[in-house]
């Protein structure tokens, strides 16, 4: 099953889109968390004159840029400890995942997708000085 996913800013304007495949309809948030990062990880790898990392999550000592995240030079990133971030993201409300415009709350929350599912995540952007 082919699912559709996308980034969005707070406004609800669409910065990143990407189509995931997963072999059952039923699946957790967990298992869609796993599934980008696994995919945006591999793309990044495949590409060994790429500094920047257009992910979920900000791989460790990488800078923040307006385009994604920029390492000082290529090198493989361990899809692994990028799903662990993610994780800790997700509990941690530093974005959050919309499924058919209904938040997801739990990691082991199922949902059934389909051809029509749309699933947006929303990075929340800590405010400046406190």
């Amino acid at each position: 099953m082919q699912v559709c996913v996308r980034d969005e800013s707070a406004s609800g304007q669409s910065l990143y889109e990407i189509s995931l495949e997963f072999l059952s309809e039923r699946i957790t948030v967990r298992e869609l968390l796993r599934e980008r990062v696994h995919h945006e990880v591999r793309e990044f790898n495949r590409q060994q004159d790429k500094l920047i990392f257009q992910g979920l999550v900000q791989p460790t000592d990488a800078e923040r840029t307006l385009n994604g995240s920029k390492l000082r030079a290529h090198r493989p990133l361990d899809w692994e400890a990028q799903f662990a971030l993610a994780l800790e993201g997700f509990t941690g409300n530093a974005f959050f995942v919309l499924i058919d415009n209904r938040q997801a709350e739990e990691l082991d929350e199922e949902f059934v997708v389909g051809p029509t599912t749309t699933v947006s995540f929303v990075k929340l952007t800590p405010l400046v000085g406190g």
